[in-house]
């Protein structure tokens, strides 16, 4: 089943008509179509999961028939209007259900919700064949609007927020519609109102409780219906969250109306109707009725909102510039997934690390690209935040593990002595099969442990669960070297570093970047490396760029380098290139090196 026939049950199964007894609203409807087509059958025919289920019924006894090679489930999948003159002359349906029953026609007009979603078909039926004139035509699909206004009827509710009595979400979209009919593309602006931060309703719920959230509502609510005033609609869209429309006008008259709001829902503090602190924030998104839909509209709105709020500001415009950023993080988010099941789009490359000591290339540190169809290359410092806490981080984890293992193994064969480091998030380590499919993988490939070292960072290590710390037992267990990534920019590094199970640490390039010029820096790192070569551990410095910081971390007794000035993040053919070159001739600018994929 598809996301969308999931999407159609869910909004069916909501209505709470299915399986319910008959109602007389519905049953006049289906007498007239039987009495205006002068045919013995009509029906509302509901499709279900695997049935059609009749909410009223003219001329048959059952309730309900299979949904397989049923008429009305057809005009369900199309959306569309359905006649079969003549059921045993059509090869989809002389075989059906309806036609071994006696049925020779069928007519059907859909009947769908404003959301979209397709619930069955308003249809007639006869025992003999039948033409439709255009006119019967209409006429049924008149029949079929008739029965979903009187499921809107029933479900008015639906339309009205219990809690403060204003209209809700749903009424909003439908007076959108009918504005737009009445005044096309007539120009007007929502004015999105956050009465609090959506970020600190948790903390007041857990706080204040259930109860104060709603009275804070309802209070919010009277009070902005107030400042707008009786004759215009306000709109309650959960929470503290508030919209209504107003006449398009200049920017700088649209924002003295939305700070003079605001000024009103600050007097719930003065008045004392709320005990605690308001910071109301109103979006404002300009648009032409009937060219944007409800939801944009809404969106728009929204992300003013919460650009004015991040620029502590009481008011702001909607900005296509600032949205557009945000649009594209949108984007990367929901392509994430199509990249994963092809190999044109993520690869590897692979940073050199050498012994400050000897020269020699020990390993390298595996780190992910991605070349979007339409977007380029995309870094990863804008797309690896996006996903760290989402549940696509697991599945590009395991892409990356899998293709770093793989030519990790590739050169293993080839005799090369590496270790390849590998990024991995606390989410991760929060998955209590991470490591045994990091171990099976390894298996597979036949690549000693020790081959692959994990990098995590610090936030990561400390205060991990007990989920977390039994992976890293058993990933040490097997072999397996721990690296702490970032080191420095973390938590009270040096207190807790003893506390750790790591081998590894890697200074963080911040640190690396100003050695060999600040004293004070100099001074920093040197303490740094001493301490972790006290506890045991292996210490890497990144974002190695110069020769003098190079030097100065031979001079300090670091263990490894890695950074522009070894080599910059190579594709694993210019990687193996690279290698061959004599240790001389590496050390200098690789500006082609990332260049050749694409």
């Amino acid at each position: 089943m598809n996301a969308q026939e999931q999407d159609r049950l869910f909004a069916l199964r909501q209505l709470n008509l299915l399986d319910t007894p008959s109602s007389e609203s519905f049953d006049r409807i289906t007498r007239m179509a039987s009495q205006l087509f002068g045919l013995p059958i009509a029906a509302v025919s509901l499709t279900d999961e695997n049935r059609q289920w009749f909410k009223s019924r003219v001329g048959v006894d059952h309730w309900e028939i299979p949904r397989e090679k049923a008429p009305c489930a057809a005009v369900c999948a199309s959306s569309q209007l359905l006649i079969i003159p003549d059921l045993l002359t059509s090869t989809c349906y002389q075989n059906s259900y309806l036609a071994s029953s006696g049925i020779r026609f069928y007519a059907g007009a859909p009947l769908v919700t404003r959301e979209g979603h397709t619930l069955g078909a308003m249809c007639v039926l006869g025992t003999q064949p039948r033409e439709v004139s255009e006119q019967e035509q209409a006429t049924l699909c008149d029949l079929a609007a008739m029965v979903m206004a009187q499921i809107e009827l029933q479900h008015a509710f639906g339309r009205v927020d219990p809690l403060t009595g204003l209209s809700n979400r749903n009424q909003f979209d439908e007076d959108l519609q009918d504005m737009a009919r009445d005044q096309p593309s007539h120009r007007r602006a929502a004015l999105f109102t956050e009465v609090v931060d959506a970020s600190e309703l948790s903390a007041l719920h857990r706080t204040m409780g259930p109860a104060f959230l709603d009275e804070m509502a309802r209070v919010a609510a009277r009070y902005l219906q107030q400042a707008i005033g009786p004759a215009e609609n306000l709109y309650h869209l959960g929470g503290c969250q508030f919209v209504h429309l107003v006449n398009q006008t200049s920017d700088a008259e649209l924002l003295a109306e939305a700070l003079r709001l605001r000024q009103a829902l600050l007097t719930l503090e003065t008045t004392r109707s709320v005990p605690v602190l308001v910071y109301p924030t109103i979006g404002i998104a300009p648009f032409c009725l009937g060219e944007v839909a409800t939801a944009d509209i809404l969106r728009s709105a929204y992300a003013a909102c919460l650009d004015a709020r991040q620029a502590e500001k009481g008011a702001g415009l909607y900005s296509s510039l600032l949205d557009a950023h945000y649009q594209r993080r949108f984007i990367l988010l929901g392509d994430i997934g199509r990249a994963l099941e092809n190999d044109r789009e993520f690869y590897l490359v692979f940073q050199p690390r050498i012994s400050l000591q000897s020269g020699e290339c020990l390993g390298a540190e595996a780190l992910l690209r991605w070349y979007h169809p339409t977007l380029g290359e995309v870094s990863p410092g804008e797309f690896i935040p996006l996903i760290e806490n989402t549940p696509m981080v697991k599945p590009l984890t395991q892409w990356v593990l899998r293709h770093a293992i793989g030519q990790a193994a590739a050169w293993y064969r080839q005799g090369k002595v590496l270790q390849i480091s590998v990024n991995v998030s606390a989410t991760n380590l929060e998955e209590e099969d991470f490591a045994l499919r990091l171990l099976d993988e390894l298996a597979r490939m036949a690549l000693p442990s020790a081959a692959i070292e994990i990098e995590l960072t610090e936030s990561a290590l400390i205060g991990q669960g007990q989920v977390a710390a039994d992976q890293l037992k058993a990933l040490i267990a097997a072999g397996l070297r721990i690296a702490i990534d970032d080191f420095g920019t973390g938590y009270s590094s040096l207190s807790y570093l003893h506390e750790i199970p790591a081998h590894t640490v890697k200074i963080d390039r911040r640190f690396i970047i100003a050695l060999g010029e600040e004293a004070r820096t100099e001074t920093l790192v040197n303490a740094m490396i001493s301490m972790a070569h006290d506890l045991g551990y292996r210490v890497v410095a990144e974002g190695v760029e110069s020769a003098a910081a190079y030097q100065c971390l031979a001079q300090l007794g670091c263990d490894e380098a890695q950074g522009y000035f070894v080599a910059k993040p190579l594709l694993p053919e210019v990687f193996e290139e690279w290698l061959q070159a004599p240790a001389t001739q590496r050390f200098k600018p690789h500006d082609s090196a990332t260049i050749g994929k694409h």
